[in-house]
């Protein structure tokens, strides 16, 4: 287990299997030495953690927990591509879509409960540039849905 899978343990938390695709692409993809994720759905063990509208159906604290299971579920599909998350050396970019009431203007907020957890697994690394944007509605009605680019470290290649 990789000190970021314990940092994610500290947290009372568990990074997931990689998550299975709800359509036709792949989790996460490298070029060169980023990674980037598909959207990422708040699923835990197989179910929604919320659905509905966050200001309607879903309350700030709830859609702040699914983010946070969001980015979790970002981190391993990244793990799916690099296999250890110790490889990341920076986060760079967060993408947060919040399906949201007409009048609900708080999602940068929601959007805090991924950064917050990205910062206190990654330290510095988790600092990231970040988009919290609204919209009416998210796949499988989705509360939330992350994306993530992270950088990963340049491996050394010896010939034989």
């Amino acid at each position: 287990m990789s000190r970021i899978e314990r940092a994610v343990e500290k947290l009372g938390l568990q990074l997931p299997p990689t998550p299975k695709p709800v359509a036709s692409y792949v989790p996460a993809i490298q070029t060169g030495h980023y990674v980037h994720t598909s959207g990422q759905l708040p699923i835990v063990n197989g179910k929604m953690v919320a659905t509905g509208i966050v200001g309607k159906d879903v309350t700030l604290e709830q859609g702040q927990e699914a983010a946070q299971a969001c980015v979790l579920n970002a981190l391993a599909a990244i793990r799916s591509v690099i296999v250890d998350l110790e490889e990341i050396s920076q986060i760079v970019k967060m993408t947060v879509f919040i399906a949201s009431a007409p009048d609900f203007s708080q999602q940068p907020e929601v959007a805090n409960g991924a950064s917050h957890l990205l910062e206190k697994v990654f330290g510095d690394k988790g600092s990231h540039a970040r988009s919290a944007v609204g919209c009416s509605s998210l796949p499988r009605n989705a509360p939330v849905e992350v994306e993530l680019t992270v950088e990963i470290h340049e491996r050394v290649e010896f010939d034989k």
